[in-house]
């Protein structure tokens, strides 16, 4: 069989990537730090715009904004994978109902390391209410 004819893009990756950003929702919706720490790479990054103020840098910011507002109990979310190779990611998440009462939406980039899927980055809107 020749190279480009091989499926790169098993349904399996494709899970594994799901239950990446899955166990990130799951995070915010119970309030784990740790759990949310298991997701993101130690030096990911994130950026938007959160009550008119640029959040840049650190993960830790999101860490931060856990700790302050808790859990999220009543978080809706949905995933969609918009593309993958073997070792990047990119994901969409859109989600209702934060800790904090807020609508809005991620962007996660995210990269195979040592067989595991990892958010390096989170770019993210809340929107107006």
């Amino acid at each position: 069989m020749s190279s480009f004819s091989r499926n790169i893009n098993t349904i399996q990756d494709y899970q594994e990537v799901v239950s990446a950003l899955e166990n990130y929702v799951e995070g915010l919706r119970t309030g784990n730090i740790e759990k949310l720490q298991k997701s993101f790479h130690q030096d990911a990054i994130m950026y938007g715009h959160w009550e008119g103020h640029l959040i840049e840098g650190d993960i830790k910011n999101l860490y931060d904004s856990v700790e302050r507002h808790g859990s999220a109990p009543d978080l809706k979310a949905h995933i969609d994978v918009l593309h993958k190779t073997t070792t990047t990611a990119l994901g969409r998440i859109e989600y209702e109902g934060n800790a904090a009462g807020k609508d809005g939406i991620d962007y996660h980039s995210l990269l195979k390391i040592k067989g595991e899927w990892v958010v390096i980055s989170k770019v993210f809107h809340v929107y107006d209410k």
